[in-house]
């Protein structure tokens, strides 16, 4: 038994290292070069949409970063879609100088959903709009976002992530968690991805699609939980590569109750768990027929780490509670079993802390947070993603539907008090 589970635990991990060797590679690519300067040759017309549910806290000042882009104030619109508001969000928007859709849906709820509202809308105006910029309600933009994301769309992406920083990293544990994360996927994923000229990711917020994509799609088709990972996953099957933007930088606030944390990553862990029902055949068979190293790299996203993940679980439980039930015959196996769990657990702790600290470090001036907090939270990283193991258990035992939820955003910050 103690031979099989040291065996079991070292073939997860040489699975593992198979599977995501590669974003090693990544890691050294982004420490060692540098992403090509690109040039934009016009400014492209705009329009930007954000889906908001009662944000009337929050949204004034995402419309104000967006008034103060440096960018030509003709091209670029900014439309709201107030979805089911209970709040004065629609008038606060309005006010700061918004277009403003009114959307009252209890059926189809969640932010696909208002997307597809506010694009169709926004497609019937036919206002000569190019692409679509998407943000969250509680974002904010750096004042060269829209000039730099023009620079990228200019060269022939009509797709575009940005990077996505935070309004609240030092809350807590939660929000760091949440805030180390997202730079490590934009300094270490999309970053090298961009420089080998392979797909990025979506995610969540802070992105740009051409009216092209939109117009073929007929609005916004994605409605499943995680619609951004959906978007992605669909777009690398069709061979649409999105791009990357480091120098347009979006904040937004973290969840830092650890009740609304668990809600959101619930949804999200579902959401993955609903992709790979969808698009999972697909996806690996473009990695074999079209031989797409992009295909492979978002099969890697969403689904190995947490199927490996979960079946290491179960394995491991399984076999502490056979020694817990034979420890008066055999009281050595749980001493054994311990241990070998606890190595491994370790040295999960220990990859995961090493990932932190290379972001850390490399983004530390980036960081709006104090010193201190820059370095403490670099060890709870680790116990923020390994919360991640309860989480997806739930999602996928959860018989009971798993839905859209607001999350609540209060932390009213303007982009001045970002600059540091």
């Amino acid at each position: 038994m103690l031979s099989f589970i040291r065996i079991f635990n070292l073939t997860i991990f040489i699975i593992f290292t198979a599977f995501y060797s590669y974003q090693i590679y990544y890691v050294l690519l982004a420490l060692s070069k540098k992403s090509k300067n690109l040039y934009a040759s016009k400014n492209h017309k705009y329009a930007v949409v954000i889906a908001a549910r009662n944000e009337s806290a929050v949204i004034g000042q995402l419309i104000n970063s967006i008034k103060k882009q440096n960018y030509p104030d003709e091209l670029l619109d900014i439309y709201v879609v107030a979805d089911n508001c209970t709040d004065n969000t629609a008038e606060v928007a309005k006010n700061a100088g918004a277009y403003i859709f009114e959307r009252f849906n209890k059926h189809l709820i969640g932010k696909g959903y208002a997307l597809d509202y506010a694009f169709k809308n926004i497609l019937n105006l036919n206002k000569g709009y190019e692409a679509y910029f998407v943000f969250d309600a509680d974002n904010l933009l750096d004042e060269n976002y829209v000039g730099e994301m023009n620079k990228v769309f200019d060269n022939g992406y009509k797709i575009i992530t940005s990077y996505r920083n935070s309004k609240n990293y030092d809350t807590n544990w939660l929000s760091a968690g949440y805030s180390l994360w997202f730079l490590r996927e934009a300094k270490y994923l999309n970053n090298p991805r961009m420089i080998l000229n392979t797909g990025c990711a979506i995610s969540g917020t802070g992105f740009l699609v051409s009216d092209d994509i939109i117009r073929k799609n007929k609005g916004w088709k994605h409605h499943l939980l995680t619609e951004d990972i959906e978007f992605t996953i669909d777009n690398a099957i069709r061979g649409e590569k999105i791009g990357y933007c480091g120098n347009a930088v979006v904040y937004d606030e973290q969840p830092y109750k650890f009740k609304q944390s668990w809600n959101q990553r619930l949804r999200w862990a579902k959401g993955f768990y609903q992709v790979f029902a969808k698009y999972g055949l697909d996806l690996i068979k473009a990695i074999f027929t079209k031989k797409s190293f992009y295909c492979y790299d978002m099969f890697v996203t969403i689904m190995p780490a947490l199927f490996l993940t979960l079946v290491s679980v179960a394995v491991n439980l399984a076999v502490f509670l056979a020694g817990l039930i034979s420890i008066d015959t055999y009281p050595w196996l749980m001493e054994e079993t311990l241990g070998a769990i606890l190595l491994s657990v370790l040295n999960s702790y220990m990859v995961l802390f090493v990932l932190g600290l290379i972001t850390t470090v490399t983004e530390w001036k980036k960081i709006n947070a104090p010193k201190v907090k820059k370095i403490k939270y670099m060890f709870s990283f680790p116990v923020f993603i390994f919360t991640y193991l309860p989480i997806s258990i739930a999602a996928l035992l959860k018989f009971k539907k798993i839905e859209w939820q607001p999350i609540t955003h209060s932390i009213a910050k303007t982009i001045e008090e970002l600059k540091f």
